[in-house]
């Protein structure tokens, strides 16, 4: 640290090109955030998926029902200790581009298959003695300014009509990964109301009494209706989730290459940046030597200002798309949960230092051997 002022003073002496290899790191650790952020977004459901659920769906498609007569039938499988289930609304609130998932749940198991999801007792409570009842995330409450006690009127995109519903409550998520954009109606009003699909449910969640299990009773759930009109493909609920995150593609290769190749252009801009600055110190740095700095103190220096490009770079990048991502999603409902986690900010800063040190290595390396006679030649 008793060097700091000399390495600052480098720093300072060329203040374009430093500010311009700042900002490469910079501009290199938002993209780095940003698509830390959108992998966290497509494996949201993944990390937090429950080790003891399944996802009961109809063989032939997600989009096609189940029904409801199953869930009597899977609870008398021996394994299953519960059973919910969930039909897709899919409305959105006053113009199409306000979206955010909304199911039709059944009140009575919902909330206890789903015990990260809080809802205060009495709000629930209010909820199930309310057939036109709703319950709100947070986030898409704050989103839309929605508070219990509103009248909220939802486009219903399949059922056809405006349905009005009150909002009986707000719930919260017990970790910051949760899911907290959902909007939940009653599915026993969308069964009452709808003109068609009397009767069936989207799909089912089953909850397993020992997760060790789950082959051997998604197995059985499987069996059960085989051969029916309605036939069901049961998974995890990892795997379902995975299974969607499959369908957009290879986020995580993607990332991989494209942080690849920004950590490659760091090296270079930084490595000739760094080439450049002892280049033009050839004479300083033997005057140093000469001055009795040891060939060590002259590679800390060097590394020390490789360093300082990096980690100030690194720090203006991520405090940057730390901020941007406080704001929440801003694709309008594709990635609900936006969110830069503390791990990912220490790797991303870890990968600064990591791109400086290497950056700077080689140059450093050169100051170190350089000789006193042949620098002071040059000069």
């Amino acid at each position: 640290m008793k060097f700091w002022r000399l390495v600052w003073s480098n720093l300072l002496r060329k203040k374009v090109r430093t500010t311009l290899t700042i900002g490469s790191f910079a501009v290199a650790l938002f993209l780095f955030g940003l698509l830390a952020t959108i992998q966290t977004a497509f494996n949201q459901g993944v990390e937090v998926a429950g080790v003891d659920r399944l996802v009961v769906r109809n063989k032939v498609s997600l989009i096609m029902p189940l029904p409801h007569a199953y869930q009597e039938r899977m609870l008398q499988l021996p394994g299953v200790k519960a059973v919910t289930y969930a039909t897709w609304f899919g409305g959105y609130y006053q113009d199409p581009k306000n979206f955010f998932p909304q199911f039709g749940i059944d009140g009575e198991t919902w909330i206890k298959m789903y015990p990260e999801f809080k809802v205060p007792s009495g709000q629930w409570s209010a909820f199930l003695a309310d057939r036109e009842a709703c319950i709100v995330g947070r986030q898409t409450a704050q989103k839309f300014g929605f508070k219990v006690g509103d009248r909220i009127p939802i486009v219903a995109s399949i059922w056809g009509g405006v349905w009005e519903f009150n909002c009986r409550g707000i719930y919260e998520g017990a970790r910051s990964e949760d899911d907290t954009s959902q909007f939940w109606l009653r599915a026993d009003y969308l069964d009452e109301r709808r003109q068609w699909g009397k009767g069936m449910v989207g799909w089912y969640v089953v909850r397993v009494d020992d997760p060790d299990r789950a082959a051997l009773v998604s197995k059985a759930v499987d069996d059960r209706f085989a051969n029916s009109s309605w036939e069901t493909k049961t998974d995890t609920e990892r795997a379902f989730a995975a299974g969607f995150v499959k369908q957009v593609g290879n986020i995580q290769l993607l990332i991989l290459i494209i942080g690849s190749v920004v950590f490659f252009t760091l090296l270079l801009v930084t490595g000739n940046t760094m080439a450049l600055s002892v280049r033009e110190r050839t004479g300083e740095l033997a005057v140093l030597k000469t001055l009795g700095f040891s060939d060590a103190t002259v590679l800390w220096l060097v590394l020390a200002e490789s360093q300082a490009y990096a980690l100030q770079g690194g720090i203006l990048g991520l405090a940057a798309i730390k901020l941007f991502t406080l704001h929440g999603d801003p694709t309008g409902g594709m990635l609900p949960l936006f969110y830069l986690s503390p791990g990912k900010l220490l790797l991303g800063l870890l990968c600064a230092s990591v791109a400086g040190g290497l950056a700077g290595i080689i140059p450093a390396v050169l100051a170190m051997r350089l000789n006193i006679v042949e620098a002071l030649r040059r000069v």
